[in-house]
């Protein structure tokens, strides 16, 4: 696994000393040995890598990420620009549309979003082929619980967006006055027409980000080869 190396490091590097971590890179190391994982191995980190913590001002919290090949590297609902977009993020796209009038791109590659300060954090950061899940509960959650309370600790304007009850469930933890919450049912097909849809997340975030003197998201991610 690549290391943290930026300014992520220093508020989480004792995570790395603790037992469960250690367990957990044992973990992570023989599944890499003996079966299809995804993330690449040096792509685990890239939400904290692309988005340094003095940059953060939107937490996107994903679950675990996409088990399929090609897909997953390291962004939640995030694929690399030669991937067929997912229907969650096409359902994002959509939503995104109609907030804020962004066309619907060829591709589903949110590292734009990420280079403007949105931590596109799962809360699982690998899994797997083909099993969704299949790596919940071997310790990542614990890692990343330890990533939102450093967020939280932050006293600055800040958005976390939770999509979905396990995004939801992280709520509890967040108290910071300074920090907006917004929720709504997850993207995917299952569950967008239960009240994503009309959510208006993006509009919500760059209001709230202007009325603090902060510089909007540009959400519009461009069309690829064209």
């Amino acid at each position: 696994m690549a290391a943290i190396s930026n300014d992520w490091l220093g508020p989480m590097s004792e995570e790395f000393k603790k037992p469960y971590y250690r367990k957990l890179y044992e973990t992570v190391k023989h599944e890499y040995e003996t079966r299809e994982v995804y993330p690449a191995p040096d792509d685990i980190f890239n939400a904290f890598a692309f988005t340094p913590l003095k940059d953060v001002k939107v937490v996107i919290l994903g679950q675990d990420p996409y088990h399929e090949p090609g897909q997953a590297h390291g962004l939640c609902f995030s694929v690399r620009p030669e991937v067929d977009t997912p229907p969650s993020l096409v359902n994002i796209y959509k939503e995104l549309h109609e907030d804020c009038g962004c066309y619907i791109p060829n591709n589903g590659y949110l590292k734009k979003w990420a280079d403007q300060g949105v931590l596109l954090l799962n809360t699982v950061l690998t899994v797997r082929a083909h099993a969704a899940h299949s790596h919940k509960d071997i310790g990542w959650e614990a890692f990343t619980d330890a990533a939102i309370r450093v967020l939280n600790e932050q006293d600055r304007p800040m958005v976390f967006i939770l999509w979905g009850k396990p995004a939801q469930m992280k709520k509890a933890m967040l108290n910071n006055p300074a920090h907006l919450i917004l929720e709504a049912p997850h993207p995917s097909p299952l569950s967008a027409y239960r009240g994503f849809f009309g959510s208006r997340p993006f509009s919500r975030t760059n209001k709230f980000l202007t009325a603090h003197g902060l510089a909007p998201i540009d959400w519009q991610i461009e069309n690829i080869g064209e």
